[in-house]
């Protein structure tokens, strides 16, 4: 089985799979195919698709599998290295963000930046899990809240913040022979009311 997300982390990778027509490719890479199958799947010519494979290859994007012969012809088949991609931030460069939006918890930049940081290093983690044979140990608690006025926001913000800390306080042990630390993110945004798809605009993200 193929993993479930790669992170990319370098330009020419994420520049390689935005390329048009290679994330049609890649969406009929989740079962191992071959340049002449993905060809008639998404009808273009064979030796268009050949050359998007060989540089998603090169790329580490896609992976080789096996050959299989056909007729008097030897077929290379090939799958995508996984069934989603993610662009980190570091791979933006200087614009991916600012020692600005790193200090301000109160903006969306930042949290969008802490998100984005949980999904890198559990794609990191995940590798090294997969590796060791080991299943990663995480834990997700969501929920969604109605509040009465802003100020019940803030009030519920400042309490849930503090029973972190209590929390934290209780249980850290800096000095555990055979401890492991454990990073938590805890992020708010407004539920979103509408299921439209907005993707005919930019998605900005406003301090």
């Amino acid at each position: 089985m193929i993993p479930a997300v790669q992170l990319l982390r370098d330009t020419e990778q994420a520049n390689a799979m935005l390329q048009p027509g290679r994330l049609r490719i890649l969406e009929h890479l989740s079962q191992p195919n071959s340049a002449s199958g993905v060809a008639r799947e998404i009808e273009l010519p064979r030796q268009q698709v050949n050359y998007h494979l060989r540089e998603l290859e090169k790329h580490g994007l896609v992976r080789f599998v096996e050959e299989r012969k056909k007729g008097n012809c030897v077929e290379r088949i090939v799958q995508a290295t996984a069934r989603t991609y993610l662009i980190s931030p570091e791979a933006l460069g200087a614009i991916g963000q600012s020692a600005e939006e790193r200090r301000d918890r109160f903006s969306a930049a930042y949290l969008v930046s802490a998100a984005a940081r949980m999904i890198r290093d559990l794609a990191v983690l995940g590798v090294r899990a997969r590796k060791a044979g080991k299943r990663l140990a995480t834990l997700t608690v969501e929920t969604e809240v109605r509040f009465r006025s802003p100020e019940d926001r803030n009030r519920f913000a400042e309490e849930l913040t503090n029973t972190l800390a209590n929390l934290a306080s209780r249980y850290h042990d800096g000095n555990a022979p055979d401890g492991r630390k454990f990073r938590w993110l805890i992020g708010s945004y407004p539920a979103s009311t509408k299921h439209e798809d907005d993707g005919s605009e930019s998605a900005v993200m406003e301090d």
